[in-house]
Parts: C-alpha cells; sequence; structure tokens
C-alpha cells in the first residue's frame, strides 16, 4: 500500500520473469525530466533480468531459521528448568 507518494512511478505489469507478477519503481526526482519510454525500457530490462534467490542464499535462510528455533527451544527449557526447581521445589 503507498500512501502519500509524491514521486515518478513506473509499473512494470507481466514481468518475463515467473516469481513477480508485477514490479514497481520508483524514479529519483532527479530523472524524472528521462522519457517515459526510455524509463519503462529500463524499467522492464531490469524486472526481466530479475530471478529466484541462489539455491545457496535459500539454504542459509533455512539453516539460520532452524538454528533460531533450536536455540529458543533450549533456552525455553532451561527457563522450565530453572522455574521448576526454584518455585516448585
Amino acid at each position: 500500500m503507498l500512501r502519500g507518494v509524491n514521486h515518478q512511478v513506473v509499473e512494470v505489469t507481466k514481468p518475463s520473469c515467473e516469481y513477480f507478477e508485477r514490479v514497481i519503481f520508483f524514479v529519483k526526482p532527479e530523472f524524472s525530466a528521462v522519457s517515459e519510454g526510455t524509463l519503462r525500457e529500463r524499467a522492464s530490462t531490469i524486472a526481466s533480468d530479475a530471478g529466484a534467490p541462489p539455491p545457496s542464499k535459500v539454504r542459509k535462510s533455512r539453516l539460520l531459521q532452524a538454528t533460531r528455533l533450536i536455540c529458543a527451544a533450549i533456552v525455553g527449557a532451561a527457563v522450565t528448568i530453572l522455574v521448576s526447581k526454584f518455585f516448585l521445589g
């Protein structure tokens, strides 16, 4: 959702990349004098070059997420043990 945007916007609605439905570009104010055709052509080129993240990044993200989950479980177990020892007995 975009509210109060006072910038020139270029929208590519059907990029050639299968991962994206549409791509929105915000044009810097210093380039607002460039012709609309040039901006659309450049935006289409950039959108078509976009692709899925490399598999190594996906694996690193999953590994990091799994590590965080394991650490949270360990901390939760430690807190449970401490609470049970000090308050229950």
